[in-house]
């Protein structure tokens, strides 16, 4: 396992946070169209001929090429959006919709219904709740979806969902969360957390999945509330499994932790992992409106030794790799008319 040390310094609500008058961060951006987004935005993809596709959960799904931002399928709620083929993709909405959908050449049409799934099955055993968050490309008919809500990641076709396993509670400090509020002398309304043991468990709270070139499926978790720095995991879980328990199954691993506040997993064409922080000081801060640190985007190889790409971003939840080898990302993702689609690399 791969443990990536770090800087100094309920995701169900954090993800569907829509007006944090939080100040955008500067940051370059390269030849990608202006597009005034409804926000909040969610997901970004690479369209096989070009271009990139872009989750805006105000509105729908956006494509941006040739200098050109265009809505090409009206789709609120949209957290995420997975190529299929030329105009043709797999697209999932959050809480409040709860789907997924196939989208051709700007038909949509639902497939599958993951509250319904949570309700008769509830994967995890806790309570009742999904979030479809992030979606994956396993074949043209079925899909991979991180579920932050039930924390599992499910795989679903047309009219069914099945679980492949679910990320287990962890116990993390309560200092972060603490030190955002000021204890011992905390803002108004906060008082309950300063009482809050040393540690106490957190939800997984899955965001992110990805296919690897070794065929495993690659799932992020964000860390639910007390919102802990550093304890961000990345797990590993063996192609074709289903039904497991991450933290006992030999078919799903760590192989990478350290991180804070994971958000978004993208596969680069040459098997680089890029992993998306929302913030150094979790997904707590940002949803307090608290300056915070800045999110980060970092490489990571095979053997899953990883390096900071780029830093002290503001809001960043999604990055994808375009057909010329450019990074790209979503930053100022939460906050209305600031949202943009910047090059990194």
């Amino acid at each position: 396992m791969s443990v990536r040390k770090r800087r100094s310094g309920s995701l169900k609500a954090a993800v569907v946070v829509a007006a944090l008058l939080v100040a955008p961060a500067a940051v370059q951006a390269g030849p990608v169209p202006a597009y005034e987004f409804a926000t909040p935005v969610f997901g970004l993809a690479t369209a096989p001929r070009g271009g990139l596709l872009v989750a805006d959960a105000g509105a729908g799904i956006v494509r941006l090429r040739n200098g050109v931002g265009k809505l090409i399928a009206e789709l609120p709620g949209v957290t995420d959006v997975a190529p299929i083929r030329h105009r043709v993709m797999f697209a999932v909405t959050g809480a409040g919709g709860w789907g997924l959908f196939r989208v051709t050449h700007g038909r949509v049409r639902q497939i599958a219904d993951f509250l319904s799934f949570e309700t008769n099955v509830n994967p995890d055993g806790g309570e009742i709740d999904s979030n479809p968050f992030d979606v994956a490309r396993l074949t043209r008919r079925r899909a991979l979806v991180a579920d932050a809500g039930g924390n599992a990641l499910l795989v679903a076709r047309r009219g069914r969902v099945d679980w492949i396993a679910t990320l287990p509670d962890e116990l993390v400090s309560t200092s972060n969360v603490k030190d955002l509020v000021g204890c011992p002398n905390p803002a108004p309304g906060f008082e309950e957390i300063c009482s809050l043991p040393d540690m106490i468990p957190a939800q997984p709270v899955v965001t992110s999945v990805v296919i690897g070139q070794d065929g495993a499926y690659y799932v992020g978790e964000l860390k639910g509330f007390p919102a802990p720095t550093g304890e961000s995991r990345i797990w590993r879980i063996e192609r074709g499994t289903r039904h497991a328990s991450c933290g006992t199954d030999p078919a799903c691993q760590v192989v990478a932790d350290g991180f804070t506040s994971v958000v978004d997993l993208s596969i680069a064409p040459d098997g680089t992992v890029h992993v998306t922080e929302l913030d150094e000081a979790s997904w707590f801060a940002v949803e307090l409106g608290f300056p915070g640190l800045g999110g980060t985007v970092s490489a990571c190889d095979a053997y899953w030794n990883c390096t900071e790409v780029a830093t002290d971003l503001s809001m960043p939840v999604a990055t994808t790799t375009g057909h010329d080898g450019t990074l790209y990302a979503v930053i100022n993702a939460l906050v209305p008319g600031a949202a943009e689609v910047v090059a990194l690399t």
